[in-house]
């Protein structure tokens, strides 16, 4: 079964980290991802921008609408995401508890079973 693994925090308190702080977390989620990599169950991996990097594109009545910014007001944003490929739920869960536990922020991590997954093309 293939999960998508959800990454959600507050976008001001990752933001503020400093460099060194940011590279020590990004390299120790990188431990985490190679170890499921090497063993063939990691698929893409993704970190986004900020949400002021962000549109939404809405259905209106008569035409698609444009706005800036994330579509909803949260205390969490939507940081980044996993494709992971687990015997079990359980599995999904062991490998969002190692990314917590890497991650020193208070972020939560959703596990959620894909129904359909376009691996598309390779992209460079």
């Amino acid at each position: 079964m293939l999960y998508a693994v959800l990454c959600y925090d507050a976008e001001s308190e990752v933001n503020a980290w400093s460099k060194e702080l940011d590279d020590k977390v990004m390299a120790d989620l990188g431990a985490v991802n190679q170890r499921y990599a090497e063993a063939g169950k990691l698929g893409p991996v993704a970190r986004l921008m900020p949400t002021t990097a962000a549109v939404t594109v809405r259905k209106g009545v008569m035409d698609h609408i444009v706005m800036d910014g994330p579509f909803a007001e949260t205390k969490e944003q939507f940081l980044g995401f996993f494709v992971l490929e687990a015997e079990t739920l359980e599995e999904a869960i062991t490998f969002a508890r190692e990314l917590s536990a890497a991650n020193p922020a208070n972020g939560t991590y959703e596990i959620r079973p894909l129904q359909f997954f376009n691996p598309g093309v390779p992209i460079t």
